[in-house]
């Protein structure tokens, strides 16, 4: 794929997660203390990040991640919160790209595997950072924050294996006939 499209691509994917999250985030206002833990843990940030470093490669990925978190967060709510978890939301790109360098097969059961790791790996490191950031002791800080865990695990198993199989293959799909149709045919 051309460089240009590369960019096109990350920018659209980038986009796309970054609106979805001020959206989420400007509904998640509205609710009640207690439900918005959960909400908020409702996106595309992870899978739109997922698929930009499965199909682009883990540069791409990182700063999908990264700059989806940096620009929502400046919409919406920044804090001493946004460059960590920008930071290992950019993981799961990272992630997502040595995903594609392991596997043979793109299919629904890598996504699901993919889907819960990854998630567990975030939840765990954006809990942890909270607890530092906010002088909280981490094993309750965890314990606190298993709702949103289960949330965001819900969100990223519907997703994953879904809108992100699904736009990852159609990516993949792309950039294949593309590079077919460029073959000199007797």
């Amino acid at each position: 794929m051309a460089s240009s499209k590369r960019v096109a691509l990350a920018a659209v994917l980038i986009a796309v997660g970054a609106v979805a999250r001020i959206g989420i985030g400007n509904i998640t206002m509205f609710l009640p203390t207690l439900l918005y833990g959960y909400f908020i843990a409702v996106g595309l940030t992870e899978t739109m990040t997922f698929i930009t470093g499965f199909t682009l490669g883990p540069v791409a990925g990182f700063v999908s991640g990264f700059s989806i978190i940096v620009i929502s967060d400046i919409a919406t709510l920044p804090g001493p919160w946004t460059l960590p978890i920008a930071i290992i939301i950019g993981i799961i790109g990272v992630f997502a790209a040595m995903i594609r360098k392991v596997i043979k097969q793109l299919d629904f059961r890598v996504m699901i595997v993919a889907a819960i790791l990854l998630t567990l790996m975030s939840e765990t490191l954006q809990n942890v950072t909270s607890a530092v950031l906010f002088n909280t002791p981490i094993i309750p800080t965890l314990i606190l924050g298993i709702p949103t865990l289960i949330a965001a695990l819900a969100n990223n198993l519907l997703l994953f294996p879904t809108v992100g199989l699904r736009v990852i293959r159609m990516i993949l799909s792309s950039e294949s006939n593309r590079n077919n149709s460029n073959t000199i045919r007797p």
